[in-house]
């Protein structure tokens, strides 16, 4: 059962694990929901989290957000190593799985729901359970599997057409699905919204048999993890708002580009920063 379950209701749930991330300075605090989480404050908005990890979670960047934490004996720990044929990804541990039940009565009325799997955590049942205005999803924890060894490795996902009709938005970066253009017109016509981020080129958004490319800003790179996830929460709560997937892109390309320029959960864009957004957004 969760430690904890606050009553207060939230404008932004989070589903999916936080993670440990192993990297040369020491493990930090990661994951989709991490990210996410941070970016969806920044913008104003009441966030809750909903998660599965052990007592080892190093959750201080998160320790004023309300947080549903499932026990687990391990929490969900990734190690990425960046080698000449790109990233290499290993699972050490996984924490447990989510379902509906875990989510407190009082955020199923979130009005948006982020659906964050990053290791087959959330059951496809969960995106009919929710009740949001908007359902947004980053699906990469169901584009991939792993084998003995932890090894990840990219997998079909079975239940997209069970999932995907339940889905308002859904981003993902050309790397989860190994720049497979089948595959991303695949997810284009059986989503509403579908935004993929390709880095430092920007992102293209799909929408109503429409395509668009939208430019990132060139800015100085220092760390580029998580910034997907900080484009996937700019993204929904721009759409959320606006009600226009096309300024909702804009916005977000430009959210994202600020947080790669600062390693890690530094990266969450400042206040400052995101006027800067609105205002070229709005120009």
């Amino acid at each position: 059962m969760p430690e904890h379950a606050p009553l207060e209701a939230v404008d932004y749930l989070l589903i999916g694990h936080l993670t440990v991330d192993l990297t040369p300075s020491g493990p930090r605090l990661g994951g989709t929901a991490a990210y996410s989480a941070l970016a969806a404050r920044a913008l104003g908005l009441r966030v809750g989290i909903v998660t599965s990890g052990a007592e080892d979670l190093p959750l201080a960047p998160l320790a004023d957000f309300p947080i549903v934490r499932i026990p687990a004996e391990h929490s969900t720990t990734f190690e990425n190593i960046q080698t000449p044929e790109g990233r290499k990804q290993t699972l050490h541990h996984r924490a447990e799985t989510l379902t509906h039940e875990h989510v407190p009565a009082a955020w199923r009325t979130a009005p948006i729901v982020h659906l964050a799997p990053l290791a087959q955590e959330i059951p496809a049942e969960m995106a009919a359970q929710a009740s949001a205005s908007l359902t947004g999803l980053t699906p990469q924890g169901w584009l991939r599997a792993w084998d003995e060894q932890g090894h990840v490795h990219p997998c079909a996902w079975d239940a997209a057409a069970q999932v995907l009709p339940h889905i308002g938005a859904m981003v993902i970066s050309r790397e989860d699905v190994g720049g497979d253009e089948e595959q991303i017109e695949f997810f284009a016509h059986h989503v509403r919204v579908l935004a993929v981020t390709e880095g430092a080129a920007g992102s293209v958004l799909y929408w109503h048999g429409d395509r668009r490319r939208f430019r990132a800003p060139q800015v100085e790179e220092v760390d580029s993890v998580g910034a997907g996830d900080i484009y996937a929460a700019g993204f929904f709560v721009r759409l959320y708002t606006t009600r226009d997937p096309w300024e909702a892109a804009r916005f977000a390309t430009q959210f994202a580009a600020y947080s790669v320029t600062r390693p890690g959960l530094a990266g969450i864009p400042t206040q400052s920063e995101i006027q800067a957004c609105l205002m070229e957004v709005l120009s």
